[in-house]
């Protein structure tokens, strides 16, 4: 089939538009290369450089076609949407609905969208978090997140438009960006590999940092896979359901590169959740999906991709 990737430049992105291409699919890729990279698209992907809040955009659909959106464009950071709040919705939201506007006109028979399961929920108090537990967003980006989510149910009720949701624990691995507080696997990693030392935020309550799901970025490629064909008109967590300090992070990826650098000890930051994890049982049940890489092997072959560049 013919699968259409926005943000298919970007760390995730590409790594998913790979994989469709590895299993025979057609995949076209928009990207405005705001964060993503030209290097990371595939030479047998069509490739068009346009930002999804363009009007350009219906120019691809109408030319293209694609029977499947697969959504991962994005402003992707927590910080950037507490700064500059019309920002964020712009892209995550506007850009959205232009995308699902052009769906529903060229006929496209399901959207995949990127959520953000390590944001959406807030400081829940259910732990690991189930996609039962009401989302409660304490930032612009995980409001904007569980916005689109909404317009998801519209353009279905309204339209008839078929949709996935993936929401999506703290992914890491090969091609992640190392900047942002999205990119601190590869930050950590960059930086060691520098000889540089790493800030590690934290709560004054919780020195050793913020709990979060790491979930390796090939476990998160079979997920998008397995929706192409299930999980119709349902939202999955796609985490690892085991928490892991900022500090345990650190100390494992400095463990395996034989590295003793002390990190920086700063404040979190605004927008910081304090802990995430996600209960992925419903992925499990329903799409057959379960991770398949422990947080040390994708750490290793993360390594491997930033020492090897």
């Amino acid at each position: 089939m013919k699968i259409l990737v926005t943000g298919g430049a970007g760390f995730i992105g590409s790594n998913v538009a790979d994989r469709f291409i590895e299993l025979g699919h057609e995949v076209v890729i928009v990207d405005n290369l705001s964060s993503g990279y030209r290097k990371n698209v595939n030479p047998k992907a069509k490739f068009y450089e346009i930002d999804i809040r363009s009007t350009e955009l219906e120019k691809v659909f109408e030319k293209e076609k694609p029977d499947i959106v697969d959504h991962h464009a994005a402003q992707i950071s927590v910080p950037v949407s507490v700064k500059e709040p019309l920002l964020d919705a712009e892209i995550n939201v506007l850009g959205f609905i232009n995308i699902l506007q052009n769906c529903v006109k060229y006929k496209v028979k399901k959207v995949i969208f990127i959520s953000s399961g390590g944001a959406i929920y807030g400081e829940a108090t259910e732990y690991p978090t189930t996609e039962n537990y009401i989302p409660q967003p304490l930032s612009p980006y995980a409001i904007n997140k569980y916005v689109s989510e909404n317009y998801l149910y519209y353009y279905r009720h309204q339209f008839g438009l078929n949709y996935t949701v993936l929401r999506y624990a703290n992914v890491f691995g090969p091609r992640q960006v190392p900047h942002g507080e999205a990119g601190v696997v590869s930050i950590f990693i960059t930086n060691l590999r520098d000889g540089k030392r790493s800030f590690l935020y934290a709560f004054p309550e919780k020195p050793e940092g913020m709990i979060r799901d790491y979930v390796f970025v090939k476990d998160v490629v079979e997920a998008n896979v397995l929706v192409l064909e299930k999980g119709n008109l349902e939202a999955f967590n796609i985490g690892t359901n085991k928490e892991t300090t900022t500090s345990e992070l650190y100390d494992e990826i400095s463990r395996q590169m034989g590295k003793n650098i002390e990190p920086i000890k700063a404040d979190a930051r605004e927008g910081d959740l304090r802990r995430s994890c996600l209960n992925f049982e419903k992925a499990k049940r329903i799409l057959g999906w379960q991770p398949k890489f422990s947080l040390a092997e994708g750490i290793a072959e993360t390594i491997n991709y930033f020492t090897a560049k």
